[in-house]
């Protein structure tokens, strides 16, 4: 019993932070280690933040034969931050744009919601089913049969939306009131913050909720079938 219950915790740990840690928290880590904590150049910091989205787009498009959605726009926002960081200005003004990256993101996840197709559900899933064909097949069941579970699954890209959105508003503020220096360490607190706060909401309102859906649909489907063996026996 501890075992399962110890596996099962594991799970919802990995449901939790696997989306995140893919094609969130590694692309918007490396950007600001790199150019925050190393110095690096705004282009070089970009160019290599890039490198993981980049993978993750042509894994997708070569094994799954299709494109990740929230890799491909961290990509395109990466592609497009490259160019506009050829453009100098005042250091506040730099600063602000740093947060462009996150911000982006925010509006598309919400947008995505607003249509019907949350864009974390693509990087959740995986982490869900973990690639068992029962598990894969429940998901989609609750998919489209369970409103809770749709529930569930828009707040997880709604609470990430909003974290990063809200993020880009505070880096925004901070730079135009609070000293350049200040900002180039603080913004990056601001970050893991938001990036804590995403993942304690995300993990208790919707991964670990869908996590536990899943498993008892994988359990309803296996019992249901007992009965039937029972009768071809």
């Amino acid at each position: 019993m501890t075992t399962k219950t110890s596996n099962t915790d594991k799970a919802n740990k990995q449901s939790t932070f696997g989306p995140l840690i893919v094609d969130v928290a590694v692309p918007l880590g490396t950007y600001y280690l790199l150019k925050d904590g190393f110095g690096a150049s705004t282009f070089a910091a970009l160019a290599w933040s890039s490198v993981g989205p980049a993978l993750r787009t042509v894994w997708g498009v070569v094994k799954e034969r299709r494109v990740n959605g929230l890799a491909g726009l961290i990509l395109l926002v990466n592609v497009v931050s490259l160019a506009l960081s050829f453009v100098s200005g005042d250091p506040r003004l730099m600063l602000a744009k740093d947060s462009g990256v996150s911000s982006t993101i925010g509006i598309a996840i919400l947008v995505s919601v607003a249509l019907g197709r949350p864009m974390m559900t693509e990087g959740l899933k995986p982490f869900l089913v973990k690639g068992d064909a029962a598990r894969d097949a429940a998901f989609e069941r609750l998919r489209s049969g369970s409103a809770a579970f749709r529930r569930s699954e828009r707040a997880y890209s709604v609470v990430w939306g909003v974290a990063l959105l809200a993020e880009c508003l505070v880096r925004v503020v901070g730079a135009y009131t609070l000293p350049v220096d200040t900002m180039v360490w603080l913004g990056t607190v601001i970050l893991l913050g938001a990036i804590g706060i995403g993942i304690v909401v995300s993990g208790g309102l919707a991964a670990e909720p869908m996590a536990r859906m899943v498993s008892a649909e994988v359990a309803a489907a296996a019992t249901a079938e007992v009965p039937e063996v029972a009768v071809a026996a």
